[in-house]
């Protein structure tokens, strides 16, 4: 990717997409900055980024923007997918609606951009696709299965495309990040309780097990900030051999280790005792 190609990322209202968005404009990169709603993007705009609303699971939207860049540049030279949240929960007990509204979000939206981008990227013979999966991407805790399999899809279309885009010169990465100091963190770690049915089997579990995310996300040598995320989408995007994968956070590589190299019934016995379950 040359320096003066245009770069979009999604999901820029707050915590990683904002990093990303102002780490790269100090760099001299031309951004385009993107939320649901462009009013919260404001700090991005004073920075020189380019700002606009883009809604990922809306066609019209995201259409939109990159025809706009497109016309404007006649490419997109990066696409960053961050847009994303969690949905957490018993299988039994999370609505399948809300299951639909996570993919449509996190796997669904991500897709279509990607689709939209591609054409002007063949063309251009150059291109930078960065994925935000999650270290939840490559493992599964408790009462976050929805969350979890939206990221294994990511993980999964990522690679396949990774394959399907090399011979036009596009280069995949994928970026999973452990437990990040954002407002997701914050979501993540106070609500799972709030959104389970009083009547629920699993509202002693789901009690404990949003103590323990709490205590995780209090803990310094577990998490990081969202720039440390940030530092490595600039590298995927601008250096000349990108990885294929960027695993952020030292306990979110050991994770991704220990679970790689352990027997699932050992693994099973390790995630229960870390939640008391």
């Amino acid at each position: 990717m040359k320096h003066n190609d245009p770069i979009l990322i999604t999901g820029c209202s707050s915590g990683i997409g904002e990093a990303t968005a102002l780490r790269l404009v100090r760099a001299g990169h031309t951004v385009y900055a993107t939320a649901r709603k462009s009013s919260t993007l404001t700090a991005l705009a004073n920075a020189s980024a380019i700002t606009r609303d883009l809604d990922v699971t809306d066609e019209e939207s995201m259409r939109a923007v990159v025809d706009e860049i497109v016309a404007d540049h006649g490419r997109i030279g990066a696409l960053v997918n961050n847009a994303g949240y969690g949905a957490y929960g018993a299988v039994e007990d999370t609505p399948l609606d809300a299951v639909r509204k996570q993919f449509d979000t996190n796997v669904f939206g991500m897709a279509r951009l990607i689709q939209l981008a591609l054409p002007s990227m063949r063309s251009a013979g150059r291109g930078r696709i960065v994925n935000i999966s999650s270290m939840g991407g490559r493992l599964t805790f408790p009462f976050g299965g929805y969350y979890h399999a939206s990221k294994h899809a990511v993980e999964a279309m990522s690679d396949a495309l990774r394959f399907e885009v090399k011979p036009f010169g596009v280069n995949v990465s994928i970026v999973e990040p452990g437990l990040i100091t954002t407002r997701f963190g914050d979501t993540a770690a106070t609500t799972l309780s709030a959104s389970t049915p009083d009547a629920s089997p699993y509202r002693a579990a789901t009690a404990a097990l949003d103590k323990s995310m709490a205590r995780s996300y209090e803990n310094r040598l577990m998490t990081a900030g969202p720039d440390a995320v940030a530092k490595a989408i600039e590298h995927a995007v601008s250096a000349r051999r990108p990885r294929t994968r960027y695993v952020i956070t030292p306990a979110a590589r050991s994770l991704i280790t220990i679970r790689a190299l352990t027997p699932g019934r050992t693994w099973d016995r390790l995630v229960s005792g870390v939640f008391g379950m």
